[in-house]
């Protein structure tokens, strides 16, 4: 009665493992019935055969004894005194399967002769799901112990250089007290300006950082024009682009859309202010957009320092910069927020890049089908 009661399986053999004793728990949760096991398999047969190797090789490596045989191995502890709990993986008769902690006693007689085994095993199906989402909550936790002491590293980096350009500037101008000065007081005013520029996207890069990690980017469909909208984002940064550098923009197809006009926007000014950074003075962004049915086509391209094959497998990961970046000031961050926010808009990101031949990043959303699109831009 103990043994039928137990809340446990619980399953006896003889010394040759051939099963004597089969519980109602055991048969519960293994869909065996006694007479289906008794006195025709040992415990064996209700272990996964990838366990079984792996607990031969723990034991060779413990031991130096490599035992083959598969019930042996069960029991080789338990003979030895050695009496733990192991985690093992049990197979239904349906061939589904569920881990165990498995405990294997040796049973002698008077005389200490070996007459049988007895394993006690508990599901822990649970207890492992537990374990898990643990796990992931302490990984969690250690990626933004990381993260944190990055900012605090990328921070001081990427502050120092712009910050001491407008302290310098600033002290500069008050120098300048005459009309003549006027040309490099414009000077001096424009530097303060590009740099104030670069702190506010360094900062907005990890104020998007910390909201995509904390998962409180929502996502909000407006109806606009696309067409009107890059416009319009063109004419907010083509003075922050490098001395006599052009921004050239088309569109063909419908222009009314459906999607997250705000991390579109995001998107936008982060590509441009990359290709900027990296293209040479004088040279040329050029900026296409398509619309075809439920779908919208976005490519930035410019013609600067390119991109390794190398680097492109690493390119949307955090923090992550091409290792022909050099001097140029950036965080590592602006591709990787911007591949999470084409996810968020159903969307997908494609580079292609050559060294020094420039760099074409290609995004592609899905967006709604609307009856009332208007007819194309010229």
């Amino acid at each position: 009665a103990l043994l039928d009661n137990a809340g446990a399986m619980i399953i006896a053999t003889d010394k040759n493992g051939v099963i004597k004793f089969f519980n109602p728990e055991a048969s519960a949760n293994l869909g065996y019935s006694g007479a289906e096991v008794i006195h025709k398999h040992t415990l064996v047969h209700f272990i996964e055969k990838n366990d079984i190797e792996f607990h031969r090789k723990a034991y060779l490596q413990e031991f130096g004894i490599c035992v083959t045989d598969a019930f042996e191995l069960l029991v080789t502890r338990s003979k030895k005194n050695i009496h733990e709990d192991r985690q093992y993986t049990y197979v239904r008769k349906n061939g589904t399967t569920f881990p165990v902690s498995l405990s294997i006693t040796t049973v002698r007689d008077g005389n200490g002769r070996v007459i049988g085994y007895m394993g006690v095993a508990f599901d822990i199906t649970e207890q492992k799901q537990k374990d898990e989402a643990l796990y992931k909550l302490l990984e969690k936790e250690k990626e933004l112990s990381e993260l944190k002491s990055r900012f605090i590293t990328m921070a001081s980096h990427e502050f120092r250089t712009p910050l001491s350009t407008v302290l310098s500037s600033a002290y500069l101008i008050g120098k300048y007290a005459t009309t003549a000065d006027q040309l490099q007081r414009e000077k001096h005013v424009r530097r303060i300006i590009s740099s104030v520029s670069m702190l506010t996207d360094v900062l907005n890069d990890f104020l998007s950082l910390g909201k995509l990690e904390e998962g409180k980017i929502p996502v909000r469909i407006n109806h606009f024009n696309i067409a009107t909208v890059i416009t319009e984002i063109i004419d907010d940064i083509e003075q922050t682009l490098q001395k006599r550098q052009q921004i050239v923009y088309e569109h063909s197809g419908p222009v009314e859309v459906e999607m997250d006009q705000s991390l579109l926007k995001h998107i936008v000014l982060n590509l441009i202010s990359n290709a900027s950074k990296f293209s040479p003075e004088k040279s040329i962004i050029a900026i296409r957009t398509e619309k075809c049915a439920a779908q919208l086509v976005l490519a930035i391209k410019d013609r600067g320092i390119g991109i390794s094959t190398e680097d492109q497998k690493h390119l949307m990961e955090r923090f992550f910069r091409g290792s022909n970046a050099g001097n140029i000031q950036g965080t590592g961050l602006g591709l990787h927020i911007v591949s999470k926010y084409a996810e968020l808009m159903n969307g997908t990101l494609i580079c292609n890049s050559e060294l020094e031949k420039g760099t074409e990043f290609v995004l592609t959303f899905q967006t709604k089908t609307l009856s009332y699109e208007k007819n194309s831009v010229d």
